[in-house]
């Protein structure tokens, strides 16, 4: 079937094939420039991947010497992550404490008593207080779960509440400050006050805080004591070393379980104190012996003398140090010392339990006595109060925690903060008090060794990327794909297509070079030149369990990391690894040597706009430019041929067909001749 011809249909001589073939051949040179546009583009793809590569590999190294180099972090390790913990901006240095956690912050938070799931809560309005915020709004009346949601809208970030299952089929309100600190007590007054004590949150009790006014009308000297020992300053009673003094708080107070007595002292030593250095005794004042003159010449007397008894100092009074220098006295006449305080030049925080002291004996005086040689004690802030207390007499039924400072020593020094945040005692640090614990647990500021250690391993491993792919790149040789274990079978196969693809290209075969010589090279700090194989970094590395054998792959550039002697050095050394990747050798606070900023410079040129990879990349990009425009007038070309071909072998068939009728008349005519001549 496929040698029959249909006219109109198949062509007589299949020219459609002959001339596909013979366009074949017209195509070659085409052919040849759309492959090599295939060509200078995968070349593009290969630079400006070379381009990303050296690019990281900068950002790497700037990381090292930047402003914001890892070897400026610092974090903070504590001894008990449970009891204290703390963070650190760049901006702390590196220090240890002692803290011991006496008193964590908290926030006042009350709960009612069970409470029926209908229960309504009346219209009304609703005051609340946070320390001095007030939250206010009228309530039109409803359910306990309304009433939470209309509190919550306007608690104003300082209060909240929440529904409870204390007990089955009830529910019990729980409303609690947002604030933590002593002085941020919750308060209520008008209908929430009446609400609070409704639901069994809140109980009317007496007022009996007690806060002693130190003025000239309470205190008094004590007992055969100088007055001139005894000062009075800001509501802040001083009595020097010896002296003593009588406090009055204006009324008599019953002590009682609820009570606390709290208060804040600090201490002055003094070098010499109140001790008295005797002085030999004078002697007796003798009247002048006189004297005789004559012609002009005075004779003086001898002097008298009266010599005195060996004089034999009496003994110096010994030093006295006594840090119970406060005491109640009751209305029976006894009286009993509170327990010692501690020195401390800053103003220290304590608290009892009255009754731990007073038992229930009624106190109508405190007395500061300090009995102390060397030292002046001051006192302030001297109160007796209940913690759950409120005040205008109102007071918790069931606290679930009462407003509190946080209390926290540092290296026995006492520091009260109303937040458990505490960001102004260590430049730079932030400390967070988390449990109470009478064991001190040491808290660090150190360098962060592990973003350090993090940043020299990306450099490595960035350092090592680029170095294997300028290898693939510039050497026709398969080991060097074999040697990246780390490929995916699919990654050698796409590098294998890159082999010795610029292997007649310089320009990377030099910044390889540069690259490895700036690897190898010591670099000045203010100690001693430091090579990067001394931190445990370098072409050589005897790693743990390696064997020492010949390895090809150490002669392409590669660079290996032992972990332990880079640990090693992170521990004593870090000023002189932060100058051996950066280092201002000249003093004018610019780093102008190191490591990351040699790998910096060399990098530039390469990855900088108008650089290096961007002249190679738009180099091609005009070449492939010319040779598409080359493209489109040989298609032209091929347009105007192929058509030319059709044409001359459309006339061919057409010639031929005619040339075949011509014939077929001929034969007829011929045949016709030949029948009229039979005939």
């Amino acid at each position: 079937m496929s040698d029959i011809y249909v006219p109109g249909v198949k062509s007589r001589f299949n020219t459609d094939k002959l001339i596909d073939d013979l366009m074949k051949v017209e195509r070659v040179p085409r052919d040849r420039v759309e492959r090599r546009v295939e060509t200078l583009q995968t070349e593009k793809t290969y630079w400006q991947e070379m381009g990303r590569r050296m690019g990281t590999l900068r950002d790497s190294a700037r990381l090292l010497f930047s402003f914001q180099n890892p070897f400026n972090e610092r974090i903070v390790i504590s001894q008990d992550d449970s009891v204290i913990s703390a963070i650190a901006t760049r901006e702390a240095t590196e220090q240890d404490h002692r803290f011991t956690v006496k008193q964590v912050a908290a926030a006042d938070r009350f709960i009612s008593s069970p409470l029926e799931e209908n229960y309504r809560i009346p219209n009304g309005t609703y005051n609340f207080s946070v320390g001095e915020d007030q939250i206010s709004f009228a309530f039109r009346g409803g359910s306990l779960r309304e009433f939470t949601e209309a509190l919550n809208r306007r608690g104003k970030e300082k209060i909240q509440a929440s529904l409870i299952q204390v007990e089955p089929g009830t529910r019990s309100l729980l409303i609690e400050s947002l604030v933590t600190g002593e002085k941020n007590r919750l308060g209520f007054s008008e209908d929430a006050e009446t609400l609070a004590i409704g639901i069994g949150m809140a109980e009317r009790v007496n007022d009996t805080r007690v806060d002693f006014a130190l003025s000239d009308a309470t205190v008094q000297p004590g007992r055969n004591s100088d007055p001139k020992l005894i000062s009075l300053e800001n509501n802040i009673l001083s009595v020097n070393a010896g002296g003593r003094a009588f406090i009055s708080p204006g009324v008599a107070i019953r002590s009682s379980p609820e009570l606390v007595v709290s208060f804040e002292a600090s201490t002055v030593v003094q070098r010499n104190g109140a001790v008295i250095i005797p002085q030999p005794p004078t002697g007796p004042e003798l009247p002048p012996t006189g004297s005789a003159s004559y012609g002009g010449i005075t004779i003086e007397n001898d002097l008298s003398s009266a010599p005195l008894p060996p004089w034999t100092p009496p003994p110096i009074p010994p030093r006295v140090d006594d840090f119970g220098v406060l005491t109640f006295n009751y209305s029976d006449g006894t009286t009993t010392i509170l327990p010692p305080i501690s020195d401390s030049e800053d103003f220290k925080s304590y608290q009892y339990r009255l009754q731990d002291i007073a038992g229930d004996k009624t106190i109508v005086s405190m007395e500061l006595v300090n009995g102390n040689t060397h030292r002046d004690v001051s006192i302030k802030n001297i109160r007796i109060y209940d913690p759950q207390a409120t005040g205008g007499g109102f007071k918790a039924h069931n606290p679930v925690s009462l407003a509190s400072d946080a209390i926290i020593t540092m290296d026995g020094i006492e520091i009260k903060r109303p937040s458990n945040n505490i960001d102004d005692l260590i430049p730079g640090v932030t400390i967070t008090p988390r449990t109470v614990s009478d064991r001190p647990v040491s808290l660090g500021v150190q360098p962060d060794r592990e973003a350090i250690k993090d940043s020299v391993i990306s450099l490595v491993g960035n350092y090592n990327r680029l170095m294997a792919e300028v290898n693939i790149l510039t050497r026709n040789d398969d080991r060097i794909i074999q040697e990246l274990s780390y490929l995916t079978t699919e990654e050698q196969e796409n590098y294998r297509k890159r082999l010795g693809t610029f292997s007649g290209d310089s320009t990377l075969s030099q910044f390889k070079n540069t690259l490895q010589r700036a690897a190898t090279t010591p670099y000045p700090t203010s100690d001693a030149p430091l090579l990067l194989s001394q931190i445990g970094v370098g072409t050589d590395v005897r790693r743990s369990g390696a064997s020492s054998g010949y390895d090809a792959s150490r002669l392409r550039g590669y660079l290996e990391i032992d972990e332990k002697i880079l640990d090693s050095a992170l521990e004593t050394q870090i000023p002189r690894i932060r100058q051996l990747f950066g280092f201002d050798s000249d003093g004018d606070l610019l780093v102008d040597s190191g490591l990351a900023y040699t790998i910096d410079n060399l990098a530039r040129p390469y990855v900088e706009t108008g650089g290096i990879i961007s002249l190679k990349t738009s180099s091609i990009d005009s070449r492939v430019d010319q040779d598409q425009r080359r493209m489109e007038t040989l298609d032209r070309q091929l347009a105007s041929k192929e058509s030319s071909l059709k044409i001359q072998y459309g006339q061919m068939e057409g010639a031929f067909t005619r040339m075949e009728r011509m014939s077929t008349s001929l034969d007829q005519f011929s045949q016709q001749s030949n029948s009229n001549n039979s005939r």
